[in-house]
């Protein structure tokens, strides 16, 4: 499994609808077709990039070919991602100049509270 063809395949939002419906049951190319106003060949594509990625796999039954969900391909991104997470908060901080080291980081840059100087416009005292 490449994360880089999973995440590819988890961005396009037919994809990810795709998905939803096969959460409920196996469906032919067809039956999934019919839930979308885009052509055949289109559907045929988003299939491949999710067969690519390991996130649906296929099996034939009689002359239909029916697509299904590979379940364990979320549970290892689902893992990665924890683990990413867990990562993040125990990661230490370096030293802060006053000989402490944080041992988890407990601000976030997109927490932290801008650092706004001043501004002087020409004029102005």
């Amino acid at each position: 499994m490449s994360l880089t063809h999973v995440f590819k395949a988890l961005g396009d939002d037919t994809r990810r609808q795709i998905l939803k419906l096969l959460r409920a049951r196996d469906l032919t190319a067809g039956e999934i077709a019919a839930h979308f106003a885009v052509s055949w060949p289109t559907i045929s594509h988003h299939l491949n990039v999710l067969k690519q990625a390991q996130l649906v796999q296929d099996y034939r039954r009689g002359q239909n070919i029916y697509y299904t969900l590979n379940t364990t391909v979320f549970q290892e991104v689902v893992a990665w991602a924890m683990d990413f997470a867990a990562g993040a908060v125990n990661v230490e901080r370096p030293a802060t100049g006053n000989g402490e080291k944080g041992s988890e980081r407990s601000e976030r840059p997109w927490q932290r509270t801008p650092q706004v100087k001043p501004t002087t416009f020409p004029g102005e005292v």
